[in-house]
């Protein structure tokens, strides 16, 4: 089993997802990074790695703004999750949204340990996987 834990980036900007990728993996504190370009691929990968809790994500940094799926949408399937499941794998929002609608609702929803601006901080990340640890 892996020592270190799994992230999910959640992003339908590819090219956030290839630079967050990139940082991540430059960093060496995550076995594996998993990259969904929408909600419904993570979702997807979620009910095909049910079983399989070394597939699972310890950490999945979220996206408020996506198309189809937003961010908050996919928060409503989230929290369905076994609890299990949500104690060992947090929720970070990432995120360019200047909307303070957006920023309040983030900060407010239990599911969501902490919104981080875009673009993504390495500080923070450490700070935030320190602190699961």
């Amino acid at each position: 089993m892996n020592t270190k834990p799994i992230i999910m980036l959640v992003d339908d900007n590819i090219i956030d997802l290839k630079i967050n990728s990139k940082l991540i993996e430059i960093t060496g504190m995550f076995s594996e990074i998993i990259a969904c370009k929408s909600g419904q691929e993570a979702l997807h990968y979620f009910s095909s790695s049910a079983n399989q809790a070394d597939k699972l994500p310890t950490l999945i940094l979220l996206d408020i703004q996506m198309p189809e799926m937003d961010g908050f949408e996919f928060l409503e399937h989230y929290k369905k999750f076994p609890s299990a499941f949500k104690e060992k794998c947090a929720v970070a929002m990432l995120s360019s949204t200047l909307d303070f609608g957006d920023i309040q609702r983030a900060q407010a929803n239990p599911h969501v340990i902490k919104l981080m601006k875009k673009p993504l901080q390495l500080i923070d990340l450490k700070k935030l996987a320190g602190n699961r640890s």
